[in-house]
């Protein structure tokens, strides 16, 4: 967040005080004085273990309150990153520490309008590419081929490379018992063949390679057969509802009213937890997007962590129920919402509203 430059050496405490009115104060150390020089404020300085206690005393000296990066028991891993000796420092400095994860994200996950349509312009590209992957697996079944999970998932690092993508890790591509594992990953050796009969899941991510831009994530799933078995068509129904629930909840109240990170979870679990497949429904709703894959704004979570903050205007986020059969199959279906000023939207294009079938 404090935007340090890549080539400054960073080895000492440099401290940052941001009040609610007037200007910014720092505090580095005496052997690296230019620290945050690309920040506004005066700077103190400090040399000894003496001086460094001193001077964060009288940095915060008169504040009652201070937002820290600071979770209360550790609720919010991604915020919670101040650590506890810190803590001890300032609370005997006389400070109170309230969480920052709020205010963090109108900073940290709030997009602009120029990236706005970078998340957009990625997420339609990902649509065709999960579209045209799974176009590849009809073709070589079609020819009487079989085609190996990592041979997909290097067609889709293809594509990436091909529309100016860029991703963190690659894609998911899991086929049968694979797609029950929500973050399996095809090796380059022992990946699994994709067959006639068998289920399909591939979860994709990326974006484009310009600077500050946003990520899409989405997920598709198919079978290699002219029709999914009852049972395969059951668990996608019950995960497609669940995902919708999730949505109707956001587009029904935002901006209108505040709404929470849990609130979306619980909205989609109880969906999934009614059809009696809660403890097969193992992650979280949903996560923030940004210009990681996994954003700083609130996560759509009631499992995990608690996730009491609000969805803010000009942020994303994923929705992505899943009901994953150990040794059999799983299913998840993956979108994502932007919101701004106006109201909620499903970037990219319409939500999966059947399982794909890839053979006639």
């Amino acid at each position: 967040m404090l935007g340090i430059p890549e080539d400054h050496l960073v080895t000492r405490r440099c401290y940052y005080l941001i009040p609610a009115a007037g200007e910014p104060r720092k505090l580095t150390h005496r052997l690296e004085p230019l620290m945050l020089d690309h920040l506004p404020g005066g700077n103190s300085q400090y040399l000894t273990w003496r001086q460094h206690r001193e001077s964060l005393a009288a940095l915060v000296a008169g504040r009652a309150r201070l937002a820290v990066q600071y979770s209360p028991e550790n609720g919010l891993p991604s915020v919670s990153r101040l650590d506890a000796g810190t803590a001890e420092l300032l609370r005997s400095a006389g400070a109170e520490l309230i969480s920052s994860a709020e205010l963090v994200q109108r900073f940290s996950a709030v997009w602009s309008v120029e990236q706005l349509a970078t998340h957009r312009r990625a997420n339609r590209h990902l649509h065709a590419i999960v579209r045209q992957a799974f176009d590849l697996v009809t073709e070589k079944l079609g020819g009487g081929e079989e085609i190996l999970e990592h041979a997909v998932q290097q067609f889709i690092l293809g594509r990436f490379e091909q529309e100016g993508l860029w991703t963190e890790s690659p894609p998911i591509v899991g086929v049968n018992e694979h797609s029950a594992d929500p973050h399996y990953q095809p090796a380059a050796a022992g990946s699994s063949p994709i067959r006639r009969g068998d289920f399909l899941l591939i979860d994709l991510w990326a974006k484009e390679k310009t600077a500050a831009s946003i990520y899409g994530d989405i997920t598709w799933c198919g079978v290699c057969a002219a029709a999914p078995t009852d049972h395969q068509q059951q668990i996608f129904d019950i995960v497609a509802g669940a995902r919708d629930a999730a949505w109707e909840l956001v587009s029904g109240r935002f901006p209108r009213q505040v709404v929470r990170g849990y609130e979306v979870d619980d909205a989609c679990r109880g969906v999934i937890e009614t059809a009696g497949y809660g403890e097969q429904f193992f992650h979280r709703t949903g996560h923030s997007i940004g210009i990681q894959d996994h954003g700083q704004g609130a996560n759509m979570d009631n499992l995990e962590t608690h996730d009491t903050r609000p969805l803010v205007a000009m942020t994303g986020f994923s929705i992505e129920p899943g009901i994953y059969l150990e040794g059999d199959f799983g299913v998840r279906s993956e979108i994502n919402v932007a919101l701004t000023a106006e109201g909620a939207e499903i970037t990219g294009a319409e939500p999966q509203r059947k399982l794909l079938t890839l053979l006639s």
